[in-house]
């Protein structure tokens, strides 16, 4: 299952970026994280640091920054939040440009701001570098249990078969003289969600029975030989690895 199945998120290419074993790609992400969340909000410099760890990565995977840019773009309701938080947090309070914004407020801004942004920037990366069936390959093999393997490989499978559902549901409701104007339409439109719902639960049903007949007993393996090293886990922790001083740095200064 998902053999062959592409994604628009997947940037091919042949960089060593690309040819990393997916688990360890995973593993290094992970850790990427961790160590920036672990940073204490006040280190400026460590976060700027870690934008140009990831900035590295991206010149080595030899990904377009505009297309990073647009990517990063998922993360506009967290903004949204960040730029409410000066205004409605408590505390000691600062003038700038004639609004009274919480000193604290600011500081948690500049927080989910920083961290957010990293965080989907790593997943970014990770996403443009490495196959979705390379994904679950890599989950699998970092032992990740077997029931949400399979469920994220339904969903990677079958995802684009609901969307085209709905599509196809938009399109016939449209040729009839369909336009939703205002909240009278409402009623339409959840009629049709609820008639997507059945149609997926009954394709899902249908497929579960086809698996059935081919000798599915709820184990579905999808771990194929992806050999990785010493040289494949030095290259790949290198960016968790190269981040952490500056995170130990934050915290002794």
């Amino acid at each position: 299952m998902g053999a062959g199945h592409a994604h628009q998120l997947y940037v091919p290419g042949r960089t060593p970026v690309h040819r990393l074993p997916p688990h360890t790609k995973l593993t290094a992400v992970l850790c990427f994280v961790l160590v920036v969340v672990s940073t204490p909000r006040t280190a400026v410099g460590a976060f700027a640091g870690y934008a140009a760890l990831l900035g590295a990565v991206t010149c080595a995977a030899r990904l377009p920054a505009g297309l990073v840019g647009r990517r990063l773009l998922i993360e506009v309701p967290f903004v949204v939040f960040a730029v409410a938080l000066p205004f409605v947090a408590e505390g000691e309070r600062t003038d700038v440009l004639g609004a009274s914004l919480s000193i604290d407020g600011l500081w948690g801004a500049w927080n989910v701001l920083a961290k957010g942004t990293l965080g989907v920037a790593a997943s970014v990366l990770l996403a443009a570098t490495t196959e979705l069936r390379g994904l679950l390959l890599g989950l699998e093999r970092l032992r990740l249990p077997q029931p949400l393997v399979q469920i994220a490989m339904f969903m990677i499978r079958y995802g684009d078969v609901v969307t085209d559902e709905a599509r196809r549901m938009r399109i016939a409701r449209e040729s009839r003289g369909y336009t939703a104007r205002g909240i009278r339409q409402w009623g339409v439109l959840a009629r049709t969600a609820a008639t997507l719902f059945i149609r997926s639960y009954e394709r899902g049903e249908r497929v579960y029975l086809a698996m059935l007949s081919r000798g599915y007993t709820g184990t579905l393996r999808v771990t194929e030989p992806v050999p990785a090293g010493r040289t494949e886990w030095v290259r790949a922790l290198a960016l968790p690895a190269s981040a952490l001083p500056l995170c130990v740095l934050a915290w002794t200064r």
